[in-house]
C-alpha cells in the first residue's frame, strides 16, 4: 500500500497540524505528515543565528526566509497532498506562497479556512481541490481517497 505524503503548510499559531496527525493515527491512515518549522522564534531568528547578525531588520528576514525556504521547497515538491490552513489572526503570505507554488508544481492541493475568507482567497480556492473549513475535513478526504471510506 502506498504511503502519502502530506505537507501541512500554513498558520502555525494554532494546534490544528497535531488535530490531523493524531486523526491520521487513529485512522491509521499510511500518511506521513512533514511541516516547516513551527517554532516561531526559531524560524525567525534561524538565518541570524547560523549566519549571523544583520543591522537591518531587511536582511535579517530575508536569511531566514531563504533557509526556511529549504525545508519548505523540498517538502511540498515531496508531497502527493498539499494542505495549506489560513489562521484568522495573522496574515498569511507565507501560506499564500506555498499554496501558489504547490499548484504551480502540480501538487493536490487542499485548503482551509473560516468562510469569511472565501473573497480573499477565491484564486486560492480556486487552484485547490477541496476547501474545508475544519482541519477534520481534511482526514475524512484522506479516508476516502486512500480507502474509498
Amino acid at each position: 500500500m502506498k504511503t502519502w505524503n502530506l505537507y501541512l503548510a500554513g498558520e502555525i499559531h494554532s494546534d490544528w497540524r497535531t488535530e490531523i496527525k493524531k486523526r491520521i493515527e487513529e485512522e491509521n491512515l499510511p500518511v506521513n505528515c512533514t511541516a516547516p518549522v513551527t517554532d516561531h522564534p526559531a524560524s525567525d531568528n534561524c538565518g541570524t543565528d547560523i549566519l549571523g547578525e544583520e543591522d537591518q531588520d531587511f536582511w535579517k528576514d530575508r536569511k531566514g526566509a531563504l533557509i526556511n525556504s529549504i525545508r519548505t521547497r523540498t517538502h511540498i515538491e515531496d508531497a502527493d497532498i498539499v494542505v495549506v490552513k489560513f489562521g484568522e489572526k495573522y496574515r498569511q503570505w507565507n501560506a499564500a506562497f506555498d499554496a501558489g507554488y504547490a499548484s504551480a508544481l502540480g501538487k493536490k492541493l487542499i485548503i482551509i479556512h473560516p468562510e469569511e475568507f472565501n473573497h480573499a482567497l477565491k484564486e486560492v480556492d480556486g487552484a485547490a481541490q477541496a476547501v474545508c473549513r475544519e482541519p477534520e475535513q481534511v482526514v475524512e478526504i484522506l479516508k476516502y481517497v486512500i480507502r474509498k471510506e
